[in-house]
């Protein structure tokens, strides 16, 4: 079991109950206690549980109790997908990522990467590669949203146009079939808007449930993007609208370099 599967499984014992020890948690996965207490000091960075003496406690907030199981939604696609990116992503380059679960684990499978340079409005990215001298990181400045760590506003906005990076990673929260990237907070879609104006090349990661979903704001077209990584094969209208683009939609399913066909 890797850190990711443990951290996800100590959040979901932390939904059944309102603590857990250190050494209860060493002794279910078979590992160290220091193993485990680097787990929680994570996950106490992403703000999804509190540290005590010897374990940890369940954050009362609803709103990060949300965040914290959409992390664990589709988890093994987005591990996927993630691991998709990392393979277009080069070292010695530069990136910006916004919020979200999808983008977070990206974040996390670039982590033998050399030679980044990091932009985010995601608090929780800056967090989790703070101890890799390799990368250089740059957190947005702004208005911070609690519920998930988010930097959101014109602060964040005009932070990301003094930047011209080489590669925009984003997510989203939905998905039309005509081709419509969507999410739900207007103040994030401007700062996702401001990554993908200001670099060179624009990847959205994002699962096939979010065409099952809706949302109102929009970010931007699949047009607007270079490459689209997804965990199953697109509708046909969105494929086609990527095709006439010459925006490449790579999928995590049988064969994870190919195109969608």
């Amino acid at each position: 079991m890797d850190a990711n599967d443990r951290q996800n499984e100590i959040m979901n014992l932390l939904t059944a109950q309102d603590r857990v020890e250190v050494e209860d948690l060493a002794r279910r996965f078979g590992v160290s206690l220091q193993t485990v207490r680097t787990d929680l000091r994570d996950l106490s960075a992403r703000g999804q549980l509190s540290r005590v003496h010897g374990g940890a406690v369940r954050i009362a907030s609803a709103a990060n109790r949300g965040y914290a199981e959409r992390r664990s939604l589709n988890a093994d696609s987005k591990r996927a997908m993630a691991a998709l990116a990392a393979e277009v992503i080069p070292e010695n380059c530069s990136i910006a990522l916004n919020i979200g679960t999808s983008t977070e684990m990206v974040a996390r499978a670039l982590s033998s990467h050399r030679g980044l340079t990091v932009l985010s409005n995601n608090i929780n990215i800056i967090n989790m590669m703070m101890e890799d001298d390799s990368k250089d990181l740059i957190l947005a400045g702004g208005a911070i949203r609690k519920s998930d760590g988010a930097i959101v506003g014109e602060d964040a906005v005009e932070f990301f146009a003094r930047y011209k990076v080489d590669f925009a990673i984003i997510g989203a929260s939905a998905l039309d079939a005509d081709g419509a990237i969507l999410d739900h907070d207007a103040r994030e879609v401007s700062v996702a808007r401001a990554i993908l104006k200001n670099a060179r090349s624009r990847i959205l990661v994002c699962d096939g449930t979010k065409f099952e979903r809706a949302a109102p704001v929009r970010i931007c077209d699949v047009a607007d993007l270079d490459v689209v990584i997804t965990d199953r094969p697109v509708p046909a209208e969105f494929y086609r609208a990527a095709e006439a683009a010459d925006t490449r939609i790579l999928w995590t399913r049988e064969n994870e370099s190919d195109e969608n066909v």
